[in-house]
């Protein structure tokens, strides 16, 4: 390997807690939920709910297409805060949060997330920070299906290696 290849900086590399200002919004990428993706986190999750799975049982519930657990949800929300690398490399451990759904999700419903920082201070450790956020779930007709408020330890500038 080359002196250069060795020196050269990684291409993507999240924010840290710094630079994760009180205030300051961004808004993730889109993507559209598929039956596939609903069937599969069933499955893995064990979700064996026929709310779920039975069309005709959520159709009496009163919902009007195929149905997605809350947490699903969730899941595909934070997979698209992650695809957009605020957190590559700067994520030390994910600490708490509330999780609220505001209305139903559907099978062909489109998701994005609107993250708004609400909180960023040092933590007790040097070169670490705590941020705290609010993720807005948006489906394509622009109404917010869900919201959660992560609290997250995130490294700093001043970041050093725990190891010895």
């Amino acid at each position: 390997m080359t002196e250069t290849a060795s020196a050269a900086e990684p291409l993507v590399r999240g924010m840290t807690w710094e630079d994760m200002k009180e205030g300051a919004a961004f808004r993730t990428a889109a993507r559209t939920v598929t039956e596939t993706d609903l069937m599969s986190f069933v499955h893995l999750g064990g979700f064996n709910e026929p709310l779920f799975y039975d069309a005709r049982h959520a159709s009496e519930g009163g919902y009007t297409g195929r149905l997605l657990p809350g947490a699903l949800v969730y899941v595909l929300a934070e997979g698209l805060i992650l695809q957009t690398n605020v957190l590559h490399g700067t994520g030390l451990a994910f600490m708490h949060m509330e999780f609220s759904v505001k209305r139903p999700t559907y099978v062909g419903d489109t998701l994005h997330v609107v993250v708004e920082i609400t909180g960023s201070r040092p933590s007790s450790k040097p070169g670490r920070g705590v941020v705290s956020s609010r993720c807005g779930v948006i489906n394509q007709r622009g109404e917010e299906v869900a919201v959660f408020t992560p609290v997250r330890l995130i490294r700093g500038r001043d970041f050093a290696d725990g190891r010895a």
